[in-house]
């Protein structure tokens, strides 16, 4: 499964509704370190399709969404399970330091 762009218009669907855990990337074009994480965080949308959910949320665009999380540095990942953030890290990661959060949630 492919990322997934989440907005306030669906953020309640695609991200508190979900039956699988999702792992949020809040990023903006403008941020080096995001561009960097944006091919980690897609491979591990591939790796994980069908048991993880991987949403974008540019926080330029999307300045609610970014608030209501209080988002103050980018990257920032959060994986939201159940309606609850359960695991997050701020800053670029590696694909195995983001396995490490995702893999206990699933």
């Amino acid at each position: 499964m492919s990322e997934i762009k989440i907005t306030e218009a669906n953020f309640n669907t695609e991200v508190m509704s979900s039956d699988v855990p999702v792992l949020l990337d809040f990023w903006a074009t403008w941020c080096g370190p995001c561009k960097m994480i944006a091919p980690v965080v897609a491979e591990i949308a591939e790796e994980y399709s069908g048991r993880l959910k991987v949403g974008k949320v540019n926080v330029d665009e999307e300045p609610v969404l970014a608030n209501s999380f209080r988002i103050s540095s980018i990257p920032t990942l959060l994986i939201i399970k159940d309606g609850k953030t359960v695991n997050q890290a701020v800053g670029y990661r590696a694909k195995d330091e983001l396995k490490a959060l995702v893999d206990p949630v699933l």
